[in-house]
C-alpha cells in the first residue's frame, strides 16, 4: 500500500450553522453537499475535487472539547482491488477496518494508535462533478 495524496480534512465543530457561514462567507470556500441523517450533521465543501474540506457538528453543541479534527483522509488508488489489498494488509497487521461506501469513494476508516481517525479511500465515481451533493453518501461497503 501506497499513499498517493491527502484527500480531505474533516473537522468537528460545536454548531453547523454557525461554522458553515465562516467557511463559506468569511473564508469564501464553496459548499457543495450537506449530510443529514442518524444524528450525523454535515457540510461538505470543494476546491475543485469532490470534497476537499468538511465540517461535523460534534455531539455536544458549545462544548468546545467535542470541537477539533475527525479524520485525514489518503487517497491510496482509483480501484476497489487497490481498497481491498488496503484492508488486507491493514488486518493482517492487527488494524480494525470499517469500510464505507460513499458512491464518488470508497473508503476503509481505521483509528492511528492515538485513536485519530483516518480514511483510506479510491475514486470510483466522477457523479459529483454532475450532482456535488452526492459527496454527502454514507453506506456500509461490502468488501
Amino acid at each position: 500500500m501506497q499513499i498517493k495524496s491527502l484527500g480531505h480534512v474533516v473537522i468537528k465543530v460545536s454548531n453547523l450553522e454557525r461554522s458553515e457561514a465562516f467557511y463559506r462567507d468569511v473564508l469564501g470556500l464553496p459548499v457543495c453537499a450537506h449530510y443529514d441523517q442518524d444524528g450525523l450533521n454535515m457540510a461538505f465543501f470543494s476546491l475543485g475535487n469532490h470534497h476537499d474540506f468538511a465540517i461535523m457538528e460534534s455531539g455536544e453543541i458549545g462544548d468546545a472539547d467535542h470541537a477539533g479534527l475527525h479524520h485525514v483522509a489518503f487517497k491510496i488508488g482509483n480501484s476497489i482491488d487497490d481498497l481491498k489489498s488496503a484492508k488486507q494488509h491493514l488486518e493482517s497487521n492487527g488494524v480494525e477496518t470499517d469500510p464505507i461506501d460513499h458512491v464518488v469513494t470508497q473508503s476503509l476508516y481505521i483509528s492511528d494508535p492515538d485513536g485519530n481517525g483516518i480514511e483510506l479511500y479510491v475514486d470510483v465515481s466522477d457523479v459529483w462533478k454532475e450532482d456535488p451533493s452526492t459527496v454527502a453518501n454514507i453506506a456500509p461497503l461490502a468488501i
